[in-house]
C-alpha cells in the first residue's frame, strides 16, 4: 500500500482518495474523473492532474477538451489558491475498519505514519510476514541438491518438462510445436528428399532454465501479462508481453513467448490461468521461476551418448485408425543426450489415451528402426508412413510413473495436430454448421436506470477504449464509495458498458467515452447498458484478494468470452523467404469432442519472421487467413493454408492483453 494515501495502485499513477463529500465538477481532472492532484494549466484554460497530462502528452499534441495544439512545456501549475481549495478537501481514512477519522487531503500522509492505528497494524503485519514467507517458497519440499536428478513426478499431479540429465537442460525441439508452419522440414524446390536433408536441416533449440528474482518490495508487481492455462487452448502459461521498467525488465532474462513451468518449485503447467495468476502474484522478496525458452533454429548435431544404466526398457504398441492420424506425441533433442525424448503427450492424442508413454522417456525404436542416434525428424516420418501399428521400444528412468489414460471429451483443448505428424492431415473430421461456434458465455447484458440529482456524479472510473493498444471495449475499473452508482450497486467493477442514454460506447476511444458518461451523468436521469463478466469455473469467485497492490484490469480469460461483435480485429502482413518458417505456432480448431475452438498463436520463434514483424503475440486469436474465415476449420485444414503461402500471408487477429502479474 502507498505510504502517501495508504491505497493500492502502480507506483507511477496518482494516490487514490475516499472523500468524504462531493467534489465540485470545477474540481475535477477530465481525464481521470478524480479530483485534482497536482493541477496543471494550459494555456488554452483546462486543468489536469500532472501525471495525467504528463502521461496523454507522451502519446497526443492536443488539449484533451478543445483538441488544441498543445505541448507539456507551454503547461504550468496552477495557482496557490487552487492548489489550497484541493489540500483542504476532507477524505476518510482508508482503514475504516480501525480509524473512522476524518481530516484534510493534505493531512491524510502525517496521519498514516503517526496517528492511524490501521496503518501501524498493516506495516507490522507485513514485516511479520515477509521472512517466513520466503523460507517457504526458496525451500519447497521434496527439492534434492542441485545435483540430484529432478523427478518429473511433482505433488500437482502434473509432469515436469525439464529433461532428467539437469535442471537447466538445453533440448531441440526438432519437429513442430502443435500446428507449427516449418517449411525448414519441407521438400525444397530442387527436389531434394526429407533423408538427404535430414543430415544438416536446422532444428528448433530451446532452453529450459531456473532463474531467481529479487524485490525489494515483497508485493511489487513482477511486471509482465501472461496468457494461456489448462482451461484455455494454449494450455501451458505462456508470457505475452513485458512491462518496461518493471522488475521482469530490470533482470532482462525473461522475455515474451517464455513458457513457465514452475512457481517456487510448484509446477504450474497443468494449472488453470486463474492459479496461474495467484501463484505468479503471490508476495516474497525472492521469486524462482522455471521457464522454457525459445533460442531459434539450430543445426547442431547431437553429442555423444549417456549411459543406460539403472533404466527399465518397455515396449508400447500405438494403433492408429488410418495412416493421417496423429499420435499426439511431442518429441525433441537434447544437446547434451543423444537421441530422441519425448517432451509432451498432448491432451486428448492417441498416446495420452493409451497411457502406456510418458514424459521424458527416451525413444530406442520404432517398429524396429534404430533411432538411438536418430533425430525427431526421422521418428515423424516413420510414424507418418505406418499404416497402423507403432510399435516403440522406450527406455526409462525408474521412478517415472505412467500417465492415467484419458477419456474422450474431458480434456482441455489442444491441437488436433502434433509434433509427430510433422503437419500432415489429421483424420478427417465432418464440419459442423457455422453456427456451432462455442465460446465459454461468461457474461450477461443488464440495463440499469437510476434516478439522480443533476451536479451528482456517476462515481466510476474506466479503462479501455478503441485507442488503446489493445483496441479494447470500454469497461469500468473501480465504483467509487460517492455517486449514484456506488449507490445503486448494479454496476461492478469489470462491467463493460455499451451504452448510456442511447449513446453507443462500444467504438469510441477513452476520451470520447469520458466525455459521453459526463455529458449524460448531468441530466436527471441515467441508464446504462452493460455486460456483466461472470465468475469462470474456477474454484475462487474472483482473484479480488490477491490483487491487493496490482493495479486493476480483467484477466485475459475474461476477454476470451466475449461476443463477437466487441471484438476489434486487426490485420497483420507477414513476410518472408522461400526456405524461412513463418515462425509461429498454432492451437485450437474444430474437434468432434469439443466443437468449434478459437485458433490461438501459442509460440514465437525468435529470429524468424513472425518474431521480426514485432506485432503478434502469444494468445493472439487468429480469426482469419487472406480473408477466409478460420471458423469451422480444424488444425488440419489451417495449417496447409498457412504453408501453401509462400511469401506473404495476412492473419486477421484478435489481440487481448494477459493478465498483469
Amino acid at each position: 500500500l502507498c505510504c502517501e494515501c495508504g491505497q493500492a495502485h502502480p507506483l507511477l499513477d496518482n494516490h487514490l482518495y475516499n472523500f468524504q463529500d462531493e467534489v465540485d465538477d470545477e474540481l475535477i481532472c477530465h481525464i481521470c474523473l478524480q479530483p485534482l492532484l497536482q493541477p496543471m494549466d494550459t494555456p488554452c484554460g483546462h486543468t489536469y492532474c500532472f501525471k495525467c497530462l504528463e502521461n496523454f502528452m507522451q502519446e497526443y499534441s492536443f488539449c484533451p477538451m478543445d483538441r488544441k495544439k498543445l505541448s507539456f512545456q507551454q503547461c504550468h501549475k496552477s495557482s496557490l489558491l487552487v492548489r489550497n481549495l484541493l489540500d483542504k478537501l476532507v477524505v476518510l481514512c482508508p482503514f475504516k475498519a480501525e480509524c473512522q477519522q476524518t481530516m484534510q487531503r493534505c493531512e491524510l500522509e502525517a496521519h498514516l505514519q503517526n496517528r492511524c492505528p490501521g496503518f501501524k497494524k498493516y506495516k507490522s503485519e507485513l514485516q511479520r510476514k515477509k521472512n517466513p514467507i520466503s523460507k517457504g517458497k526458496e525451500d519447497p519440499p521434496a527439492k534434492g541438491e542441485t545435483s540430484t536428478p529432478k523427478d518429473p513426478e511433482v505433488s500437482s499431479g502434473g509432469s515436469s518438462l525439464v529433461a532428467e540429465s539437469s535442471g537447466a537442460a538445453v533440448v531441440s525441439l526438432g519437429t513442430a510445436e502443435p500446428g507449427l508452419v516449418n517449411p525448414a522440414f519441407e521438400e525444397t524446390e530442387e527436389g531434394e528428399s526429407l533423408g538427404q536433408k535430414w543430415s544438416y536441416r536446422t532444428s528448433l533449440v530451446a532452453e529450459t532454465t531456473t532463474i531467481e528474482i529479487h524485490r525489494e518490495d515483497p508485493e511489487e508487481e513482477l511486471g509482465m501479462r501472461i496468457v494461456g492455462g489448462k482451461d484455455t487452448p494454449l494450455g501451458n502459461i505462456v508470457v505475452q508481453e513485458v512491462l518496461r521498467d518493471s522488475v521482469i525488465a530490470a533482470d532482462g532474462r525473461i522475455a515474451p513467448g517464455d513458457h513457465i513451468l514452475e512457481v517456487n518449485g510448484v509446477n504450474i503447467s497443468s494449472v488453470t490461468h486463474c492459479q496461474a495468476v495467484s501463484f505468479l502474484r503471490h508476495p516474497g522478496p525472492v521469486l524462482h521461476l522455471m521457464v522454457l525458452q525459445e533460442k531459434g533454429f539450430s543445426n547442431k548435431t547431437a553429442q555423444q551418448d549417456s549411459s543406460a544404466t539403472n533404466r527399465e526398457v518397455i515396449h508400447v504398441t500405438l494403433v492408429k485408425r488410418d495412416r493421417s492420424e496423429p499420435l499426439g506425441i511431442k518429441l525433441i533433442r537434447k544437446t547434451d543426450e543423444a537421441g530422441i525424448f519425448i517432451l509432451d503427450l498432448l491432451e486428448g492424442g492417441l498416446a495420452a489415451k493409451n497411457g502406456k508413454l510418458s514424459r521424458n522417456d527416451r525413444v530406442l525404436s520404432i517398429n524396429g528402426q534404430d533411432l538411438r542416434q536418430g533425430t525427431p525428424e526421422a521418428a515423424a516420418q516413420i510414424i507418418q508412413t505406418t499404416e497402423s501399428r507403432v510399435n516403440f521400444v522406450i527406455l526409462r528412468q525408474p521412478g517415472v510413473q505412467l500417465g492415467e489414460p484419458v477419456e474422450d471429451g474431458s480434456t482441455s483443448n489442444s491441437s488436433s495436430s502434433s509434433s509427430s505428424n510433422g503437419g500432415s492431415p489429421v483424420h478427417h473430421r465432418r464440419r459442423p454448421d457455422q453456427n456451432h461456434y462455442r465460446r465459454k458465455s461468461n457474461y450477461q447484458k443488464k440495463t440499469v436506470a437510476i434516478k439522480k440529482e443533476p451536479k451528482e456524479s456517476l462515481g466510476i472510473t474506466i479503462g479501455g477504449g478503441r485507442d488503446n493498444k489493445n483496441k479494447l471495449p470500454i469497461y469500468v475499473t473501480s465504483v467509487q464509495p460517492i455517486g449514484c452508482l456506488f449507490r445503486d450497486g448494479r454496476i461492478k467493477r469489470g462491467d463493460v458498458l455499451l451504452s448510456i442514454n442511447g449513446i453507443d460506447l462500444t467504438h469510441l476511444n477513452y476520451y470520447e467515452a469520458v466525455s459521453a458518461l459526463k455529458s449524460n451523468a448531468a441530466s436527471h436521469s441515467v441508464t446504462l447498458k452493460a455486460l456483466e463478466i461472470l465468475s469462470l469455473n474456477s474454484p475462487e469467485p474472483s482473484l479480488d484478494i490477491r490483487e491487493q497492490g496490482f493495479s486493476w484490469s480483467p484477466l485475459w480469460i475474461t476477454w476470451l468470452g466475449l461476443p463477437s461483435y466487441l471484438h476489434f480485429c486487426q490485420d497483420i502482413v507477414l513476410s518472408k523467404g522461400n526456405l524461412e518458417s513463418w515462425g509461429f505456432s498454432i492451437v485450437g480448431g474444430f474437434e468432434e469432442s469439443k466443437g468449434n475452438q478459437p485458433f490461438f498463436i501459442k509460440t514465437i520463434v525468435p529470429g524468424t519472421p513472425a518474431f521480426r514483424d514485432r506485432k503478434l503475440k502469444c494468445g493472439d486469436e487468429i480469426v482469419a487467413v487472406n480473408g477466409v474465415p478460420a471458423i469451422g476449420m480444424s488444425n488440419s485444414e489451417l495449417i496447409p493454408m498457412l504453408k501453401e503461402q509462400r511469401n506473404r500471408v495476412t492473419l486477421t487477429v484478435v489481440s487481448w492483453p494477459g493478465s498483469l502479474v
